[in-house]
């Protein structure tokens, strides 16, 4: 878990004012290691005193300074993961932007850190004319639906 200290830096080091909300919403980030949509963390954060619009504020704003990515997988679900310092549980999750897997049946969301997804253009194509790719998910069927 980021410690109060690593939270507080990061918050700062965005240029956002460090509140104890988004030093929490930071905390609880880093302990997942998939990403989290707003009512995973008010579940966790509301029964410590903590308002869900706050903690709403608190993620759209991180994500803004780039601290965290929001993430939207096509089910009308903002999801977040911190984005700096390797502080998750695995930890090559953070440092690097990674795709994703959903499952089609349960919704659950995963991270792939050790998967490379290369994408190549057909040939005959040019290799820029795609654009910068930003976001990869993979959608499927997990192993506990198969």
């Amino acid at each position: 878990m980021l410690s109060v200290a690593d939270a507080r830096q990061l918050v700062r080091g965005a240029g956002l004012r460090c509140t104890t909300c988004r030093v929490a919403v930071l905390q609880r980030l880093s302990e997942s290691n998939s990403p989290s949509s707003h009512a995973d963390l008010a579940e966790l954060l509301v029964p410590a005193g903590y308002d869900k619009s706050t903690i709403y504020r608190c993620l759209v704003e991180l994500s803004e300074v780039g601290v965290v990515s929001r993430l939207d997988l096509g089910d009308h679900v903002w999801r977040f993961e911190i984005r700096t310092g390797g502080q998750s549980k695995d930890e090559g999750h953070a440092a690097a932007e990674h795709p994703h897997f959903m499952c089609l049946d349960c919704g659950k969301v995963t991270c792939l850190p050790d998967v490379d997804v290369r994408i190549a253009p057909t040939k005959g194509r040019k290799a820029g004319s795609m654009g910068d790719v930003t976001e990869v998910l993979l959608k499927g069927h997990c192993v506990e639906c198969r």
